[in-house]
């Protein structure tokens, strides 16, 4: 087992996996008392090699791992990458490019939503995982050997899965489909910790102008809050709180004292008057401060039923392309499209999406595409004239 703790030798690692094709990365961190993730060890593999970096050793200096992920000659294969991709953001201050998602690959063969690390090693390589480490503390030293075994498998299986799920993809015509989803993760937004777009992570429960000003003030405060003493967003105020805030807009620590979602003496806190001012910077300056309201479509009425129909064909086509229905459409998009037809805008109406799923759904929107039965079997059929053919 190659764990790596000086830094020669992950200079020396690094240096040999920047010549190869891929490097399979994962990490392992706690998360459940701070708000920024601990980074607890870093797991690589090439196709020559693998080591763990333990980022915890004493004058470790991550600057040759930062040089790896941010070569771009190098492909980084992970699997469910978005919060691996998170805490390499935060590291290394940019996005490591090119990524490749095995999951987001395997939803593109066939093997359904979001599947597990787990499920796809079993499936593709019929490999059981032992997963009585999963759930341990990862920054406590020394690590058990059982830790470690459990953590290098989560690279080591997916170097032995990545060239196989690439080469089937080139065989069926779909990697430029998940090249394309990849794209989307690679947007440094997904990965950023602002602030004032805190808002965006909570419901829209008003749409008028001084309810988002005082949301979005409150959110923005306790991001600042749970960044700078670095601990979760619900230890600084709940959202049931912000939304309190939002609705009642208080003024002064009486009027915040009285409200039922802030927790009991905060008020009296030395956190109260950053608060109350920052809803009142907010609501003097409403009309450049408020986030726009979300924008309302008038929906037709009655969608029910051409949405039931809509899913039913979206399984019906990604059953017979083998394919995960998530990956081509979601709820809303089926919604929009039962809605407003091609005016939709939504991504299933869009490249390959649409050859797999987008241009029936329309078809069938305009009434040239029935389901019957058949047997037990629902299909899709075309109609001609009106008339089932």
């Amino acid at each position: 087992m190659n764990v790596i703790t000086t830094q020669s030798e992950l200079e020396d690692f690094c240096s040999a996996a920047g010549s190869r094709p891929f490097v399979c990365v994962d990490t392992e961190f706690m998360r459940e008392s701070t708000f920024y993730s601990i980074l607890c060890l870093v797991q690589l593999a090439t196709d020559k090699a693998e080591a763990i970096v333990d980022p915890l050793a004493k004058g470790l200096d991550l600057k040759p791992l930062i040089k790896l992920l941010m070569n771009t000659s190098v492909m980084k294969v992970m699997h469910a990458a978005r919060q691996d991709m998170e805490i390499f953001y935060q590291i290394c201050g940019d996005v490591p490019s090119p990524l490749f998602d095995t999951q987001v690959a395997a939803m593109a063969l066939g093997f359904g939503d979001s599947v597990g690390y787990n499920a796809l090693v079993k499936g593709r390589l019929s490999i059981n995982l032992d997963k009585g480490a999963r759930f341990t503390d990862w920054a406590r030293r020394p690590l058990t050997t059982k830790q470690l075994h459990y953590a290098i498998g989560d690279v080591t299986h997916l170097r032995d899965l990545y060239p196989g799920v690439v080469e089937e993809l080139k065989e069926r015509g779909r990697l430029a489909w998940v090249e394309e989803e990849m794209e989307g993760q690679l947007e440094p937004s997904l990965y950023t910790f602002d602030s004032e777009t805190a808002w965006e992570r909570l419901r829209i429960r008003n749409p008028k102008r001084d309810y988002l000003a005082a949301l979005k003030a409150s959110a923005a405060w306790r991001e600042d809050e749970a960044k700078s003493r670095n601990i979760p967003r619900r230890r600084v105020m709940k959202d049931d709180a912000l939304y309190d805030l939002a609705l009642n807009r208080p003024l002064d620590k009486a009027a915040l004292g009285r409200l039922r979602g802030v927790p009991n003496g905060f008020e009296k806190s030395r956190y109260a008057q950053a608060l109350l001012d920052k809803i009142k910077f907010a609501l003097d300056n409403a009309d450049s401060y408020a986030p726009p309201p979300p924008v309302k479509r008038n929906m037709p009425a009655n969608l029910g039923p051409t949405i039931d129909m809509l899913k039913t064909l979206l399984r019906l086509r990604c059953e017979y392309q083998d394919i995960a229905p998530r990956l081509v459409a979601n709820a809303s998009d089926i919604e929009l499209i039962a809605a407003f037809g091609s005016k939709a805008g939504v991504a299933a109406l869009s490249g390959w999406r649409r050859e797999v799923f987008g241009e029936d759904a329309l078809e069938m929107c305009a009434g040239n595409i029935a389901l019957k039965l058949e047997g037990r079997e629902v299909v899709a059929q075309r109609i001609d004239g009106g008339q089932a053919s």
